[in-house]
């Protein structure tokens, strides 16, 4: 079977349409580089269509019943939005499930240091990296400092008009023999992913320079913290309670010389975040319940209380199930039994330039639309959710009558790696899940790029599914 481009076959309303949605994308993503920003742009998306908090709804004692919309954030990292349907939530819902957490730099609890005039934050890297990638680009700060009384001190600081940005510095090519004799996962190591933050002293009139020796010694640390009172009423041991990410400068911009691709940050997930997204937001009246989960700590195992390995989702539908009259253990089991996921999560692109690493008849190309993979996981299929083959033939059947562009793949070669999503954890409540998102190049690198024409599928992907699974 072979699939062809899709731009061939667009109208000139088509393309509005595509243009408009990307459009929005590349500001969402460009504005929402963590999963707390992720979630806050995502509310005020929400509450604009109409969604309520439902925390609220509880607190009031409102009841919901169909077409009442409402969303659950928790600890502002995942977010859960729903429309009630029409048939009863024991019947299933239909599930759209991305992740909104990218692969980056976390600044450690102890991080300021300063060493031969220069001053640095200590990282630790979060997520599956080519370590070497991260050195040498601009990188800007994002997250909060909670202080001891409670107060919360957003940091943003990298992308702003006449912001300073960061940087991981690298060898010269010059010195760098023994270095690049290295293989690839060691030419850069963790320890060395320090970020570069200031080397101007304090002034030799203040106070830092009146302290014992030590301190003096540490004129730019000192001159550093400084700063960051003066702008934030921030101290040293305030790091201790922070949660800081380093993450690339810049927007996201169009790529190529026809604008057909988007470069930017965090594609992987938010490119299926965000059409998911948009398209609960854009469902009307859907016949069963209609929801979007959007959650944390993906790329690490999905792992703690904001992952998906954790009981908010199962939580927020009792809560919910509380709201519709229809709680008991019983029901809430069939609810989730019975229910049909989308696991939103990007897909590898086939790229020519490393061909060796894809099996081309089994791999996602750009243009073609919403790639589908029947399992993830890696070589004998370990750690993956397999989908049955009853659930992709009326998936199929759904994308036909939405007319949505869509393909088939797999994560590259059987033996040459592979990867995993959030789709086994919902699995294991006996819902049918497949894995169904955008193809991208380079992912995982700071900078990744998808297909426009991808994206407009995947939506109207989810919005089919949506209305019609």
């Amino acid at each position: 079977m072979e699939n062809k481009t899709l731009w061939n076959d667009y109208s000139q309303s088509d393309l509005k349409k595509l243009n408009a949605l990307c459009d929005s994308y590349k500001i969402f993503l460009s504005k929402a580089k963590t999963e707390r920003l992720c979630v806050s742009e995502s509310i005020k998306e929400a509450e604009k269509a109409g969604f309520k908090d439902l925390e609220k709804l509880i607190k009031a004692g409102k009841k919901l019943k169909a077409g009442d919309k409402f969303y659950a954030q928790y600890m502002k990292k995942t977010l859960l939005l729903g429309i009630i349907g029409k048939e009863p939530l024991t019947a299933g819902s239909n599930i759209l499930g991305a992740h909104i957490d990218s692969p980056r730099l976390d600044v450690k609890q102890n991080p300021l240091y300063e060493s031969a005039g220069f001053a640095y934050l200590d990282t630790h890297y979060y997520g599956g990296i080519k370590k070497y990638q991260w050195v040498t680009i601009p990188l800007a700060l994002y997250g909060v400092v909670a202080k001891k009384d409670g107060t919360l001190v957003d940091i943003a600081i990298g992308d702003g008009k006449d912001d300073p940005v960061f940087c991981v510095t690298d060898l010269l090519v010059h010195l760098s023999a023994k270095q690049m004799s290295k293989t690839a996962s060691l030419v850069v190591e963790g320890e060395a992913l320090d970020l570069l933050i200031g080397s101007i002293p304090a002034d030799k009139d203040s106070k830092a320079k009146k302290k014992e020796e030590k301190k003096i010694k540490e004129a730019v640390k000192a001159n550093i913290l400084k700063l960051l009172k003066d702008k934030y009423n921030i101290e040293e041991e305030d790091f201790l309670s922070a949660e800081i990410e380093v993450v690339p400068a810049g927007e996201a911009r169009d790529l190529g010389f026809d604008r057909s691709m988007i470069i930017g940050y965090g594609h992987d997930d938010r490119v299926c975040a965000y059409t998911s997204l948009k398209a609960i937001l854009d469902c009307k009246n859907p016949k069963r319940t209609a929801l979007c989960i959007l959650s944390d700590k993906e790329e690490v195992g999905s792992i703690g209380a904001t992952g998906m390995e954790s009981r908010f989702f199962e939580d927020t539908m009792a809560e919910v199930m509380a709201l519709t009259g229809e709680l008991s253990d019983l029901n809430l089991r069939r609810a989730l039994h019975n229910s049909n996921v989308l696991s939103s999560d990007v897909s590898a692109g086939y790229d020519p330039l490393y061909k060796g690493a894809f099996e081309e008849k089994n791999a996602a190309f750009f243009g073609r639309g919403i790639v589908f993979n029947k399992y993830t996981g890696s070589r004998g299929k370990g750690g993956s959710n397999d989908a049955n083959a009853e659930y992709i033939g009326r998936l199929r059947k759904v994308m036909e009558d939405g007319k949505v562009g869509f393909q088939t793949a797999e994560l590259g070669k059987v033996d040459e790696g592979g990867g995993g999503t959030i789709a086994y954890i919902l699995a294991n409540y006996g819902m049918n899940v497949i894995d169904g998102g955008v193809a991208v190049l380079s992912m995982h690198s700071p900078w990744e790029v998808a297909s426009k024409a991808d994206i407009y599928e995947a939506y109207k992907a989810y919005l089919a599914f949506l209305d019609r699974m």
